[in-house]
């Protein structure tokens, strides 16, 4: 008897070593396992429980440290960078998406192949051989062709065969990914990503992981892990940005008084979940102004007081969909169903007998009301409200430049006293800057002062002035033209006479010299060779010059008058 008890235990032995021998998936991916309850009611369309069985030999097992990930892939190692569009409103879709980072100056050509990349470094260690992976080349000599071997190998590791596609031998990497005890296995490139609905996810922080195979001969090679924490919620991601005008730092949640703020409400809502939607803003700024309700995510709102106040935003979103399942009324006796039948003529009558039966009828017009939130404490200060430029002059300068003007711009401002002023001097169209200068300014209550700035050159130049203390910064903007310079400096001006003044000598020494030659060559008719006075030369000579200047009136000569026997 004692035998047959050891007969039946080896057999009872031999029958559970296949199955404690056989991996399974969340032996492979997972380290921990949820509950039975999650594993049923967080099934995930098109997915698989981790209870199936892995295929080790065709997809071999390394544990972390093992030496043969060393050797997993040529010239180092690859990375798996895993993202999500977490988090996500619950019934919404959250899409994951791994990249594979290769090892420097490799990347996937057009046709799936893994190439050394051209002029990536100047190194005389790298191979001849321009593909660090050509599967190309192994699926034309028959290893992943047509054929058995082709059925035998081209399958995931639960043994189900690859999608049928035209592209699949472009598809050299064996994407598993995991989480809620299931799996969901595809093929890829150096990308691949995959998109889950949430709507029997449990609400709250989940783990995905992927775990990473490359193409190898016959088999398959582990060559990268990843995992990351994704977030199921059913409050409303929202965020809201605040700007105000002249605000010097909206980041610090301090903003000036009798200034609007703008207040903008961004949804995360990547898969579009809650696009058909009625989306309401409810707004309590804090200030005794009341209860602001909207449908719009932006809103303007002014603080007229100084001081701390506590912002509270509720964010309501109708979104529209199958109702819960209500309970039955419970089944009337026959004498209550008889007194009843004038009323419940057009009411259908239960089908079952437990009062708690759920209806399997649902109703279409029902909503499922989604909430956000969001509360900030702001700050609310005095800063520079308005900054005018009244007036703009051009400054004399002592010794004037020709490629130097001085402008005055005068400039008011509404609010706190400034202590810095900023000028940019840019182009006409305000867009590329030439010159910017900051300095302290000491300004009184009356908040006027002028700012004083050089300009190189003629043009048309945009000005920004910016005036600005601890909280606030106030900016305003002008175009303004500088007219051309006269080139021509004091010296220059005097240079100029003087040239002028040579020429004026050069002229009348032309002349003199024209009038003496015609003077000398000149002979005038005499009486007598005493009869010419000495005194009389100067006339002689402005007459000539004269006949020189005026020839047509040499018939006035004084000189034919003097004679009285010519006719």
């Amino acid at each position: 008897m004692e035998c047959l008890y050891y007969f039946l235990g080896f057999l009872l032995l031999a029958a559970r070593l296949p199955l404690d021998a056989a991996k399974r998936f969340h032996d492979v991916l997972g380290n921990e396992r949820p509950s039975g309850y999650m594993r049923e009611h967080n099934k995930l369309n098109g997915w698989c429980s981790d209870e199936n069985e892995w295929d080790e030999k065709l997809y071999p097992v390394w544990k972390r440290g093992d030496m043969r990930w060393k050797n997993s892939w040529k010239g180092g190692h690859v990375q798996a960078v895993l993202t999500s569009n977490s988090p996500a409103l619950v019934g919404s879709n959250i899409t994951f998406v791994v990249n594979l980072v290769f090892p420097r100056c490799q990347k996937e050509d057009a046709d799936g192949n893994i190439v050394y990349e051209k002029n990536c470094r100047n190194d005389t260690s790298l191979p001849a051989d321009p593909y660090v992976y050509n599967w190309t080349a192994w699926s034309e000599d028959g290893d992943w062709g047509n054929g058995s071997s082709h059925r035998r190998h081209d399958v995931f590791p639960d043994g189900k065969p690859f999608p049928p596609h035209h592209r699949w031998r472009k598809w050299n990497f064996v994407y598993i990914f995991h989480t809620l005890g299931q799996y969901f296995q595809k093929l890829g490139r150096c990308s691949a990503s995959i998109s889950i609905n949430t709507a029997n996810v449990t609400v709250g922080p989940q783990i995905m992981e992927v775990t990473v195979y490359r193409r190898h001969e016959r088999a398959y090679v582990p060559i990268a892990q990843v995992k990351d924490v994704y977030v199921v919620t059913d409050e409303i991601p929202i965020y809201v940005t605040m700007s105000q005008k002249n605000n010097r730092n909206s980041s610090d949640d301090t903003f000036l008084r009798d200034l609007p703020i703008v207040f903008d409400v961004l949804i995360h809502d990547p898969s579009h979940f809650l696009n058909q939607s009625a989306i309401y803003y409810k707004w309590n700024f804090g200030d005794n102004t009341g209860l602001f309700v909207s449908n719009n995510h932006t809103l303007n709102h002014t603080y007229v007081l100084n001081g701390t106040f506590s912002l509270n935003l509720t964010v309501q979103a109708a979104v529209p969909g199958p109702c819960p399942p209500t309970p039955r009324p419970p089944k009337p006796t026959p004498s209550s169903a008889t007194i009843l039948k004038s009323y419940y003529s057009n009411i259908p009558e239960p089908a079952g007998d437990n009062p708690l039966e759920l209806s399997e009828i649902p109703d279409e017009n029902c909503v499922i009301n989604r909430y956000g939130y969001f509360t900030a404490t702001i700050t609310i200060v005095e800063g520079i409200l308005e900054v005018n430029i009244i007036q703009v002059t051009d400054v004399l300068m002592p010794v004037p430049q020709p490629d130097t003007s001085l402008m005055d711009f005068v400039v008011t401002c509404q609010g706190t006293i400034p202590r810095e002023v900023c000028t940019v001097i840019s182009d006409p169209t305000c867009q590329i800057a030439q010159n910017a200068v900051c300095s302290p300014v000491d300004v009184d209550e009356t908040c006027q002062l002028t700012v004083r700035r050089a300009f190189n050159g003629s043009g048309t130049y945009c000005v920004n002035l910016t005036l600005g203390d601890a909280v606030s910064l106030a900016l305003t903007s002008t175009l303004i033209s500088i007219p051309g310079r006269d080139p021509a400096s004091p010296l220059r001006m005097a240079g100029g006479a003087l040239i002028s003044i040579g020429c004026l000598a050069v002229f009348v020494t032309v002349i003199t010299l024209l009038v003496y030659k015609k003077h000398k060559t000149y002979k005038p008719i005499e009486n007598s060779a005493g009869n010419v006075a000495k005194g009389k030369g100067l006339n002689v000579f402005l007459n000539h010059a004269k006949a020189v200047f005026f020839p047509g009136n040499q018939e006035k000569d004084p000189l034919l008058k003097n004679q009285p026997g010519i006719l």
